[in-house]
């Protein structure tokens, strides 16, 4: 045998050890693929300042990846539309709806689950502010001395900044927001933008949760001399979270009980706080919310 085949045969040994060798990582790295859970991943609705949602959840976001050992990430949103069209489409698992956004998101999912909310959730309620330059107080009926002033709801998309208002306004004045207010009704976006627009004298009325009222008070942000309670409403189911049916296909079944009980296991105030839970979390189901959904469909919200 020649020098020249000698050399030949080594290269084309090399050559089928170095694809073998490729051949045998590339398996091996498409059966740890195969074999990695996908990332859950979950959204919140923005009612509040959305830059800081985002600090907020992450914590949840790794206890639920510690507690159910799978990956976990926070995914935010623009707006409530947007969070139920993400998980409409499948690109979140789960989320953090109000009453009305959860009942869309489940009305567009079969399947889709209510598994948890907040202990104060099953009685929510919203507050009907003034500035206190309108010189109106609280009483314990609906103030009729709203009807053609200015007035902001929050999200067009919130529960309890849009649907129970509106609600409570069409129940007891007969008539429209649009009727009742004129063209003074607008929507400031989120419930702490109302409160802040309402106590700057920029809308003489709005609407919001009592949360977020209460909270802006608690720290500072909110004078309640200047941004008064006017009216508090009867209660009603509100916010949850709600689950996709995918996950059982994607983690095994049993996976979305187990997620169940995570969410109401979350003690620690640094989690609870990002949903303003401090009193904690508990089970929920879709018969929860019925009354937001028979209302909804009323309203033309479905």
């Amino acid at each position: 045998m020649n020098q020249t085949t000698l050399r030949g045969g080594r290269a084309l040994l090399a050559t089928s050890l170095l694809s073998l060798l490729s051949f045998s990582c590339s398996s091996e790295e498409k059966a740890s693929t195969a074999d990695s859970p996908a990332t859950l991943r979950f959204t919140a609705i923005p009612d509040t300042n959305s830059t800081e949602l985002e600090a907020k959840f992450k914590p949840v976001a790794a206890y639920l990846s510690e507690t159910l050992g799978v990956p976990v990430e926070y995914v935010p949103t623009p707006d409530y539309a947007a969070s139920v069209e993400m998980f409409r489409n499948g690109d979140v698992q789960l989320a953090w709806f109000g009453g009305l956004s959860g009942v869309q998101a489940r009305n567009k999912v079969d399947g889709s689950r209510a598994i948890a909310q907040g202990g104060s959730d099953p009685t929510f309620k919203s507050y009907f502010i003034a500035n206190a330059s309108t010189g109106l107080t609280k009483g314990d009926d609906f103030p009729m001395s709203f009807e053609g002033r200015s007035f902001t709801f929050g999200s067009s998309g919130s529960t309890s900044g849009r649907l129970m208002p509106e609600h409570f306004i069409r129940t007891n004045s007969g008539k429209s927001p649009e009727d009742f207010f004129g063209t003074q009704n607008q929507f400031s976006g989120s419930h702490d933008k109302t409160a802040e627009l309402v106590q700057a004298g920029t809308f003489e009325t709005g609407a919001l949760n009592f949360k977020t009222y209460d909270g802006m008070v608690k720290d500072g942000r909110i004078d309640p001399e200047k941004c008064r309670i006017i009216w508090v409403t009867p209660t009603y189911p509100d916010y949850n979270w709600t689950a996709h049916p995918v996950l059982d296909e994607h983690y095994g079944d049993g996976f979305t009980d187990r997620l169940q009980t995570a969410l109401v296991n979350m003690k620690d105030p640094q989690l609870l706080k990002a949903v303003d839970r401090a009193e904690g979390i508990i089970p929920a189901t879709n018969e929860d919310f019925e009354p937001i959904a028979v209302l909804a469909e009323q309203l033309g919200f479905l």
